[in-house]
């Protein structure tokens, strides 16, 4: 079979201190290092962008039309939008993420020079002291403040302590791993799927398996605010594969288990000959799949086309639960996206027309339906 058998201790224990390292938005460089040293591990070369986007091909039988395989390192936080008269934080959000998750978070304050520990609590937080208007005050970013974990009553004193506006806040995952194969966390958006590359790479190692073409695996530092893949794709690559969270909710048909293969997001449909060989490989390598369509999702597929790659794209997903949430996923899902990753990395490459950029109409692909016809007559001009 193409698949591999896919090592998920590794997996887990790659999640797991993936977790353990903040990396909001715009504060990534401790991450990036981490997934580099990996990498390097694994035995891949890796290169970084100016900012710390990472690439690291596995060399294929040849470059022309290489596969990008991507997943992203950032996550979602906040940030310091102003010094309270109280000595405490107003926060703006680091991605779109809701206040009402915020509430009651533990937090890290990047200051300058130091770190600081807080909680984000709502302006009315007392319940001795506020009753029943706790219940019904109004939600919102406007409605918390970070509370410091330090001696500070006052503008100044916070001040003084050296935290200031624009200072980075990164939210405590507070991760669970439980006995029945369910993990709790907040950010498995996208520490789940970077685990899932990690473990696909080193089963590809592991067995030493040959690929038709090279394999790109990127990892972006921006993908929470809308940048993604925007710039780290390089003219040689055909096809980007996102590996990212599929919503499990009502109305979704996204699950906890398999793989979640993503026929269309708010820009639109994916490939359609990429998206269909995924669903063929999991059909034929006996990987249990759904398909789903978001409307309020937004991947690194989505981002390299905005920004103006001839690349065919999809995107994988796990399913989770209460996304930009209390997130919750099972080992299922991530040990089954890395098994499809693995058989599409080492499956032949079907469009030979990809090898160019350009080219004639020989060779361009078909789609059956349409050459099948419309079910009705064309009257004649």
């Amino acid at each position: 079979m193409a698949r591999h058998t896919i090592d998920t201790d590794y997996l887990l224990r790659q999640l797991h201190e993936l977790l353990h390292i903040p990396s909001p938005t715009g504060y990534t460089d401790s991450v990036v290092r981490h997934v580099s040293e990996e990498l390097q591990r694994l035995g891949l070369e890796v290169e970084l962008t100016r900012r710390g986007a990472i690439r690291a091909v596995r060399q294929g039988s040849r470059r022309a039309a290489a596969r990008a395989i991507v997943s992203h390192v950032d996550t979602l936080g906040a940030q310091v939008k102003r010094v309270k008269e109280n000595g405490r934080l107003e926060l703006v959000p680091i991605g779109h993420w809701s206040a009402r998750f915020a509430e009651g978070a533990r937090a890290t304050i990047m200051a300058e020079d130091a770190t600081f520990r807080g909680t984000i609590l709502p302006l009315k937080a007392s319940g001795h002291t506020f009753n029943e208007e706790v219940d019904t005050a109004p939600v919102g970013w406007a409605h918390v403040e970070l509370r410091i974990d330090d001696h500070t009553r006052s503008h100044d004193d916070t001040l003084k302590l050296g935290i200031d506006v624009g200072d980075t806040v990164a939210i405590d995952p507070q991760p669970e791993f439980l006995d029945n194969g369910f993990i709790v966390s907040r950010h498995l958006d996208d520490k789940a799927g970077v685990a899932v590359m990690l473990a696909s790479i080193e089963a590809l190692e592991r067995e030493k398996s040959a690929t038709p073409v090279d394999t790109h695996w990127l990892f972006t530092i921006a993908e929470e605010v809308g940048v993604g893949a925007a710039s780290i794709l390089t003219p040689d690559v055909a096809s980007m594969v996102a590996v990212d969270n599929g919503t499990s909710a009502p109305g979704q048909n996204s699950a906890e288990f398999g793989v979640t293969i993503a026929m269309a997001d708010q820009t639109g449909p994916f490939d359609y000959h990429l998206t269909r060989k995924l669903v063929r490989l999991c059909r034929d390598e006996d990987i249990r799949f759904q398909k789903d369509v978001f409307r309020y999702y937004r991947s690194d597929s989505a981002s390299a086309v905005v920004a103006g790659h001839d690349v065919r794209t999809a995107l994988v997903t796990f399913g989770v639960d209460a996304s930009h949430g209390w997130e919750r996923i099972h080992i299922h899902a991530l040990r089954s996206l890395a098994e499809l990753l693995t058989a599409y990395a080492v499956s032949p490459l079907e469009i030979e027309r990809d090898l160019k950029p350009r080219g004639s109409l020989e060779g361009f692909t078909s789609q059956p339906a349409v050459e099948a016809g419309l079910g009705f007559e064309v009257d004649e001009l």
